[in-house]
């Protein structure tokens, strides 16, 4: 048995399914596609299957994975591949964003209005929470991409404008405005504002990161997890924290 031959056989017929039933690229939207490109432009390094899943890009034993949401559904990924592999996830994230919406009846695309929300590396915590475990081990690297886009959603949503609980159909990536990466723990000393007091809580931290309270209180709870920051007591109801020097 010629176990190389067997592998690529393997490989070839997945991609061929891949294009017959829409798996991977033809059901991926264009924010991982570019991003697949971006970071590795040979396609024999592309949707490679490893410890029965199919990682994004492998090359010269590393691991890159694109993920525009659901961090949750990477957990058995991460299972299988951190014990044997290096593995970077890519998070892209919308830092000037102009919206459309598309009526599904007629097909028409309305004109593209610009957000007022600009995005920001901290939006990531939502979904880092998803695999907080994971984020300690030396194999994760993490690299945030901040992207100026545009994004179309379905006029299909439950309120009387349709808009509420709508369908995002996709986004297009105009500018790429920053790449923050995250190799080691230390990394993550760079979300930790300069100017905070010595002790501080969840609501100093907002303030200082021009965040969300909420936001910062999942941010704090990854950086205590890391012991990047430490809690020292309480005033009132609200934990104090210290950055762990």
């Amino acid at each position: 048995m010629d176990q190389k031959r067997f592998e690529e056989a393997k490989r070839k017929i997945i991609g061929v399914d891949r294009q017959r039933l829409g798996i991977g690229t033809l059901s991926e939207k264009t924010v991982h596609a570019i991003f697949k490109d971006y970071y590795e432009p040979d396609e024999d390094h592309q949707e490679i299957p490893i410890e029965n899943y199919v990682a994004d890009i492998y090359k010269d034993g590393e691991i890159i994975e694109i993920q525009t949401r659901a961090f949750n559904k990477m957990r058995r990924k991460l299972d299988a591949f951190l014990p044997l592999y290096p593995v970077t996830i890519v998070y892209p994230i919308p830092h000037i964003k102009w919206l459309s919406w598309i009526d599904e009846e007629t097909g028409e695309t309305s004109p593209k209005r610009k957000s007022p929300k600009t995005g920001n590396p901290y939006m990531a915590f939502i979904e880092l929470y998803k695999i907080r475990p994971y984020l300690s081990n030396p194999n994760l690297h993490l690299k945030l991409a901040l992207l100026d886009m545009e994004e179309y959603r379905l006029l299909n949503g439950w309120s009387r404008d349709k808009k509420k609980g709508s369908e995002r159909y996709d986004r297009i990536p105009v500018k790429f405005a920053e790449e923050v990466c995250i190799d080691r723990r230390e990394d993550y000393m760079q979300f930790v504002p300069y100017d905070l007091p010595e002790q501080f809580t969840a609501k100093d931290f907002a303030k200082h990161a021009k965040i969300p309270v909420r936001l910062a209180q999942t941010v704090l709870l990854i950086l205590t997890d890391l012991e990047i920051v430490v809690r020292v007591g309480k005033q009132g109801k609200s934990y104090l924290y210290e950055v762990n020097e």
